[in-house]
């Protein structure tokens, strides 16, 4: 059974013990020797697969570039043999620069799983840097699938009780305490350890939101790195014997108090009991298109009524367009966040991921997504696109609202309702609740989906024998002995990356 931790700031005269802090709780979870269920399985397998397609189609992407040119600056570490960094054959970084390199690569296209509760989250960032700690120390594939269960179950419940994004905290503050934990497990490391490596991963990777907001800049895929490689190291210190701040949710001057909803905040938090499998990563669900997952339905929509409907791509039978959707989707990546850039067609590839007026407009005009041609500089900008997305402006809905925060997965929706107002003066009203890929949606995600994902991405950058190998080896995940595991990379073809090329900074 699940257990809840109601979760409050304590004065420090209150002097609240550790085995009752959630920093505690968390590392009692990640210790639990508890075994891996074949559903969590099977759906770890699918995530890693599906993290390599999306660092595939990166590879040569300007910030994946200088994060793996850090990451081969700095050599492997003692203690360990290194970790692979994608694309490469042969070179090996420190577990924590591989980390780095390996999680600007994943979340670059925003393009793999999600988790939408009081928080929203990429958990397949929990990945690299506990894939990469395992090829360091040379952990097995049974090891690995622990240490993923464990960062996946820590992620999604924290994402589930404690809201960041309304104290404009960016959503990575999570990833630090979940990956630590995952590490924790991974290692086989005592309540303790984990305890104090929990708290460093929150304490050193809280930040505001701006990097979401406004003109969109490349740290956007950097941040969620940032925080596995602080909680690889954080981890290295917690061993070493180190502390941590404490209590560091609780205390009256920590998180909760200062940086989230006060001095007089709870929290009800959901951990596993002693013994319970961790199951949280079958709650999370992938994207099939290459942009903000409120956005993944809204692509679905426009794709139904480009078929339907053709004469909507053009701006001129057009004379509003109106999305209904939840408070999340209008103030973030909606009209409602007020932010010109979201309407800019010289903006960043950041920014439009993050507009939902010109990802319909562009959906509604060609009938799908694209990870590379939708967000081309010539096709943000041609005139008949800019046009129509200029007539298009979000509104939340208290319903579609409710039903985003809604904790009743069948009820659960990121979608919302569009209200088109044609040029002859008659209106054509559809909705959607949840994207096709989704779980509940018209083609939920199977392992068949991810590898042709996987196809898709690697082939224009991998031989078809390193797709075939990465595939048969990913595959057989709680088999493989730990030569295997530091097998678990992606390979690119001669003459895709050239290292020589890489930007040169201070390392």
């Amino acid at each position: 059974m699940t257990v809840t931790h109601h979760v409050r700031v304590h004065r420090s005269d209150e002097n609240l013990e550790r085995t009752g802090q959630l920093a505690w709780k968390i590392a009692e979870v990640a210790a639990d020797p508890v075994e891996v269920e074949p559903a969590v399985i099977d759906m770890i397998i699918n995530r890693i697969i599906d993290n390599a397609s999306v660092a595939a189609a990166s590879l040569n992407r300007g910030p994946i570039i200088a994060a793996r040119a850090q990451a081969l600056s700095h050599p492997v570490s003692t203690g360990g043999a290194g970790s692979s960094i994608f694309g490469l054959a042969a070179e090996k970084s420190s577990p924590e620069w591989a980390a780095w390199a390996n999680g600007v690569a994943v979340r670059e296209l925003d393009y793999h799983d999600t988790f939408l509760a009081a928080e929203y989250s990429h958990p397949g960032d929990n990945i690299p840097p506990i894939l990469a700690v395992a090829q360091h120390v040379g952990k097995d594939g049974r090891a690995l699938v622990r240490g993923i269960a464990t960062g996946y179950e820590i992620q999604v419940d924290l994402v589930r009780s404690i809201c960041l994004h309304k104290h404009k905290i960016d959503h990575v503050a999570h990833i630090g305490p979940s990956a630590a934990a995952g590490i924790g497990t991974l290692l086989d490391l005592d309540v303790e350890t984990i305890y104090q490596a929990v708290g460093q991963g929150l304490h050193t990777t809280t930040a505001t939101r701006q990097s979401r907001k406004g003109e969109i800049s490349t740290w956007k895929a950097h941040a969620p790195a940032f925080a596995g490689k602080m909680a690889v190291e954080a981890v290295d210190r917690a061993m070493r014997g180190q502390t941590s701040p404490s209590p560091i949710y609780e205390g009256e001057d920590g998180v909760i108090a200062w940086m989230l909803d006060g001095k007089d905040a709870s929290y009800d938090v959901p951990l596993p009991a002693k013994g319970e499998p961790k199951r949280g990563i079958l709650d999370t669900y992938t994207k099939e298109h290459s942009a903000e997952y409120q956005a993944q339905a809204w692509i679905d929509l426009a794709r139904k009524l480009h078929n339907e409907r053709p004469d909507l791509a053009d701006p001129a039978n057009i004379q509003a367009i109106v999305l209904h959707t939840s408070h999340h989707t209008h103030y973030v990546i909606g009209s409602g966040a007020n932010d010109p850039q979201k309407y800019d067609p010289q903006a960043s590839r950041e920014t439009l991921d993050h507009s939902i007026p010109y990802i319909f407009a562009v959906a509604l005009q060609d009938g799908g997504w694209h990870h590379v041609d939708s967000y081309a500089p010539e096709r943000a900008a041609r005139p008949d696109t800019v046009e129509l997305w200029h007539k298009i402006t979000t509104a939340e809905d208290a319903e579609w609202t409710r039903r985003y925060h809604s904790e009743d997965p069948n009820e659960k929706a990121f979608g919302g309702r569009v209200e088109i107002e044609l040029a002859d003066g008659t209106t054509l009203v559809d909705e959607i609740a949840v994207a096709d890929a989704h779980p509940l949606g018209a083609r939920p995600f199977a392992r068949e989906d991810y590898i042709r994902k996987f196809r898709i991405l690697a082939e224009p950058v991998l031989e078809e024998a390193e797709i075939e190998r990465f595939l048969a080896l990913v595959q057989r995940l709680p088999e493989l002995d730990a030569a295997e595991v530091r097998q678990l990379n992606i390979v690119a073809r001669a003459g895709v990356i050239d290292l020589a090329s890489a930007p040169k900074g201070l390392f």
